[in-house]
């Protein structure tokens, strides 16, 4: 039986993959991967996505401004995201979060933003993708306060996780999950190697975040969906599990988050 993948983080709409986005879904579906979740993070990217998933269903949209872009165009398409957010045109909301190590948004509007997108995931009733980088104090005070029902955490996944170790265990405590890219393929990644090692396998995603971050064997080259497979060896290996058995769970992990 063929090894299935689910490539939970790409930016297929981007223009480097979009010129060739035909040629990469066949790739994708020759190297096993069966669904793709496409990251919007513009309005452009956006109606590209709504189009795409019409010729492709098993690629789903998730949108919101990144942290990033949220001085320059955060109140401009907040309207718009969480129009397609209402109208169920997206399985999530995102990429939404902090990042402080970049100064391309100030971090008190970068706060305000992640707080709206956070807001309009419980109203939609759908999970939020988070970007997190050099920012997890705040990021935890604002999910602690904005992003509980019931005394639970509304569910979440930490997309591209490069934290500490420390920073992954509380966020594996709230119950939300961790997604994996193709740094921990790379030869100084030890760290993430130890992160990926503790992660539960029930709490676990793998992504390409394509065209960005591939693996180490195609270091420098425009990523693509096909290539989750490498990162999905390498985690495989560092937790001792079969192939097999680490796409069949991160598959089914995601399939309950996003289309459940």
């Amino acid at each position: 039986m063929t090894t299935e993948y689910f490539d939970s983080h790409a930016h297929l709409t981007s223009q480097s993959v979009y010129d060739r986005i035909d040629e990469i879904l066949v790739n994708a579906k020759a190297a096993g991967v069966t669904n793709i979740v496409n990251i919007c993070t513009d309005e452009e990217t956006l109606m590209k996505g709504l189009d795409l998933v019409k010729a492709y269903p098993w690629v789903y949209n998730v949108a919101s401004t990144t942290p990033h872009d949220v001085d320059k165009e955060g109140e401009l398409l907040f309207p718009l995201m969480a129009k397609h957010a209402r109208n169920g045109d997206l399985v999530a909301v995102g990429e939404t979060g902090l990042d402080y190590y970049y100064d391309h948004s100030k971090p008190e509007t970068q706060q305000k933003f992640l707080k709206k997108y956070l807001h309009l995931a419980l109203e939609c009733k759908l999970p939020v993708v988070i970007h997190c980088r050099e920012a997890f104090a705040d990021f935890f005070d604002i999910i602690d306060s904005e992003y509980v029902v019931n005394g639970k955490h509304a569910p979440g996944v930490l997309h591209c996780f490069t934290g500490t170790l420390a920073e992954a265990e509380e966020v594996i405590k709230r119950g939300w999950y961790l997604s994996l890219s193709g740094i921990v393929t790379f030869k100084k990644s030890e760290v993430l190697r130890e992160v990926a090692k503790m992660i539960p396998l029930n709490q676990l995603f793998i992504e390409t975040d394509a065209p960005f971050l591939a693996p180490q064997s195609r270091r420098g080259k425009i990523n693509e969906p096909a290539y989750v497979v490498e990162t999905a060896q390498k985690i495989a290996e560092i937790k001792g599990i079969s192939l097999e058995e680490l796409a069949r769970v991160t598959k089914e992990n995601a399939e309950t988050f996003f289309l459940r």
